[in-house]
């Protein structure tokens, strides 16, 4: 049974702390595997990778079934393991079709002081 379509201005956030091992595990699937991704810094953190900060909006879209036409993503700060970061979507338009819905998005990602440390877009459709 299909699940009913966003709406326009719908607000959805997910939260999530990216551990070492997130980390690790998405420098061996991406293969980006760059020294200021796998060494810690002075307070014992690793660097995240702005992919795997972007996996939260597709994470949001995902649970929307938002098939997604094109993203951008802006990284505003670095996001370092340990930190809790909130990522807010909101449904900027959403027009009907026949045989879908299709639609804008706004990202906006947080960290736990409040930060922006991305922010972006993506569009796409909603089946029906």
């Amino acid at each position: 049974m299909a699940s009913d379509p966003p709406s326009e201005g719908d607000v959805v956030a997910y939260a999530r702390t990216f551990t070492e091992e997130d980390v690790r595990a998405f420098a061996e699937l991406s293969e980006d595997r760059g020294d200021h991704h796998l060494e810690r810094d002075a307070e014992g953190r690793l660097l995240v990778h702005g992919l795997l900060t972007a996996t939260l909006p597709t994470k949001v879209g995902g649970d929307m079934n938002f098939l997604a036409r094109s993203m951008e993503f802006d990284f505003r700060r670095p996001v370092y393991t340990g930190e809790e970061i909130t990522c807010r979507v909101t449904i900027e338009r959403l027009d009907e079709r026949e045989d879908r819905y299709v639609g804008v998005a706004a990202v906006a990602c947080e960290n736990e002081s409040g930060e922006t440390v991305m922010t972006g877009s993506f569009d796409g459709i909603v089946r029906k």
